[in-house]
């Protein structure tokens, strides 16, 4: 499959500080991807290196098989980084307008992108008057301009409430399929990203830590089996010999086990006459993933 984005010993410093080091990038085209890392890792670097807006001072990168700032890459990208640059005085629909000339796009599309966003009600209320969230809603809708092929979004639900959140996921998780956009996502919700990226990029101190498929991350770790028995000791002895590596946490057993393991770890404890009151698969989520990778680097 094409990649949207591909890089090779891309590096940028500032000072002496290698702020992107070495990095090598494979965004598949038509994915959602999330771009993943602590605070300082790189990650808004990163997307400026890959937009034009900073020079890398080493190694090679294609943005839609193009150099990063080309203006044929940049007439088909759509981006929201950190947080939108807007005109107070004006109304949100008349950013959107100057936005939209510069783009060439038709008149048509800042309608579509105010009711995609959920704006269409406040386009004429002067942007001064706008919420954080409403403001951030207002820069998704000048992303969305022109149906960019590729979609790159630095924190896109920052300010948001509950309620915004699910509208951005689910109005971000539909964009591959609905207008074939390729999504390049930054969050640290992870609770989000794993609801709608197909693929991870992670990265800390400006290395590259993982890339791959959302679900192969699990991987690394093992799945765990949670278990409350009423005699903790009988139930040891017990497990031990079906040869699971155990701790005990929180007056629960967990033991790693696939969940498939369960009728068997239930069956001997019932056989060492233990009062067996839960047995339940412990899922490894995504934040846990993220963390113990982070701890391994």
């Amino acid at each position: 499959m094409e990649h949207a984005i591909w890089s090779q010993g891309l590096t940028r410093r500032f000072g002496k500080t290698k702020v992107v080091a070495d990095l090598d990038l494979r965004v598949r085209e038509g994915c959602i991807t999330a771009f993943l890392g602590p605070n300082g890792a790189g990650k808004t670097t990163t997307i400026s290196l890959l937009l034009g807006l900073l020079k890398a001072q080493a190694g090679t990168c294609e943005v839609l098989g193009l150099p990063p700032g080309h203006a044929e890459a940049l007439a088909q990208i759509g981006a929201l980084v950190e947080s939108p640059s807007l005109y107070d005085h004006l109304t949100g629909q008349e950013n959107l307008e100057i936005t939209r000339l510069m783009r060439g796009a038709l008149p048509s599309d800042g309608d579509r992108v105010l009711k995609l966003v959920d704006l269409a009600r406040d386009a004429r209320r002067p942007v001064r008057e706008y919420s954080l969230g409403m403001r951030q809603r207002l820069g998704m809708a000048l992303a969305l301009l022109g149906e960019p092929r590729l979609l790159i979004l630095d924190e896109p639900t920052n300010g948001l409430d509950p309620s915004g959140i699910q509208d951005m996921r689910e109005l971000i998780r539909n964009l591959p399929k609905e207008a074939g956009t390729t999504v390049f996502l930054s969050s640290h919700l992870l609770a989000e990203v794993e609801q709608v990226a197909e693929d991870l990029v992670i990265i800390h101190k400006g290395r590259l830590r993982y890339q791959g498929p959302t679900t192969s991350l699990g991987s690394l770790d093992e799945a765990e089996l949670t278990v409350r028995v009423g005699d903790t000791n009988r139930a040891l002895e017990s497990l031990r010999e079906l040869g699971f590596p155990i701790r005990e946490a929180e007056g629960r057993l967990w033991i790693q086990a696939p969940a498939d393991e369960a009728p068997c770890i239930a069956a001997a404890l019932v056989k060492q006459g233990c009062a067996l009151y839960e047995l339940v698969p412990h899922k490894v989520n995504l934040e846990a993933r993220f963390l113990a990778l982070l701890e391994e680097a």
